[in-house]
């Protein structure tokens, strides 16, 4: 049988000399998924859709410059402080669609875009796109997803096994501290950012995207600190972060954090493995703008590259579809995957404790 192909980064594809009837249902699954979305037109690119949304975002940040100005030294100016974390989360979320290629109609000017949108939230594109690249290939596995490798957090028990110090300490209570934390992601991602543009071996576009994220933090900083006294200034900008990190951090875990992590060594079809790993959130339309799509965790894994507009339609055939096959699909409230998140970070992290407390450390210290 020939070897199969992938297609645009969206999966396997019937290689041309087979015939359907020659692979299992679930083996051909995606095929029969992905034909019957683009007979439905749910791939073509929603144009309409994003200049609505880009322009809603000028509009707001417009706002929020006004507001800046218009209050001058006010402790009002928190809440302006607050409307730029959610406004950047918002850019974050075009920045993704566009690394996507969802937005533009060729890959060069989506990344061109990506590029500027990622620079303007301060983050490198290219190191997300690198990593969330991985992530998508192999989500939720061990060894090769770099979302579930230990960051303050371990997301598996053989790394909090391994937690010392103010790590162990954090990694014991990790659960209840995954929110607060966040206030401080947004400076996590900023950090990484600028770690890896300035390693040493070549980065694409390394000097565009310094040159933007430099301009950024002076267009951000130099206003704030003219304008507002000291403490009031750091406590503005202590405010945007912290809104930006739990946003960004709030949108994000709810999708693969709590579900099935798979073994490095596993072998699992394309179609299985990122349903099997990716967690919906229930809510509609207010979720879908809220989360950015990301809210329809399992049909974006599947459709990387479709549009935030058709994800609903698609929802609906991916889920009878799984239904037909006895493929597990994972929907929830977006309280109740806090709730999974956290509940699943709590068991992960009594991995640190004792082994009189957790008998996975004293296995590992047997070992």
């Amino acid at each position: 049988m020939a070897i199969t192909h992938t297609l645009s980064g969206l999966g396997p594809v019937l290689p041309t000399r087979a015939r359907a009837t020659d692979f299992p249902p679930i083996a051909r699954s995606y095929s029969n998924v992905s034909e019957v979305v683009r007979e439905a037109g749910l791939m073509r690119r929603a144009t309409w859709f994003y200049t609505l949304t880009g322009a809603l975002v000028l509009l707001a940040f417009g706002g929020a410059v006004t507001g800046f100005i218009l209050l001058g030294n006010s402790w009002f100016q928190l809440l302006i402080a607050g409307a730029l974390g959610l406004i950047f989360t918002q850019t974050a979320f075009l920045a993704h669609e566009a690394a996507h290629r969802q937005i533009l109609a060729t890959g060069p000017a989506n990344d061109r875009l990506a590029r500027v949108l990622a620079g303007l939230i301060g983050m490198s594109y290219s190191w997300w796109d690198s990593k969330h690249s991985r992530h998508h290939a192999n989500p939720n596995r061990v060894g090769k997803d770099p979302d579930i490798e230990v960051d303050t957090i371990s997301f598996l028990e053989e790394d909090a096994v391994e937690a010392r110090g103010l790590r162990r300490f954090i990694t014991k209570r990790q659960g209840w501290l995954f929110f607060p934390l966040l206030t401080l992601e947004g400076l996590n991602l900023h950090l990484h950012s600028f770690r890896y543009l300035f390693r040493r071996e070549t980065i694409r576009g390394r000097w565009i995207e310094l040159a933007i994220i430099a301009a950024r933090f002076v267009v951000l900083l130099v206003p704030v600190f003219m304008m507002l006294p000291l403490g009031m200034a750091f406590a503005f900008l202590g405010v945007q972060f912290a809104v930006f990190g739990v946003y960004m951090g709030a949108s994000f875990a709810p999708n693969h954090k709590g579900m099935p992590v798979i073994a490095h060594d596993a072998k699992l079809d394309f179609f299985s493995k990122q349903v099997r790993t990716s967690r919906n959130i229930r809510g509609g339309w207010w979720a879908t703008i809220m989360m950015g799509g990301l809210n329809y965790q399992v049909e974006h894994h599947l459709f990387p590259s479709m549009a935030r507009p058709y994800l609903a339609k698609t929802r609906v055939i991916v889920k009878e579809y799984c239904e037909s096959l006895g493929v597990p699909y994972t929907e929830t409230s977006l309280l109740r995957s806090y709730a999974i998140v956290i509940e699943y970070l709590n068991r992960v992290g009594l991995a640190s404790r004792d082994p009189f407390d957790c008998p996975i450390r004293a296995e590992y210290r047997r070992a």
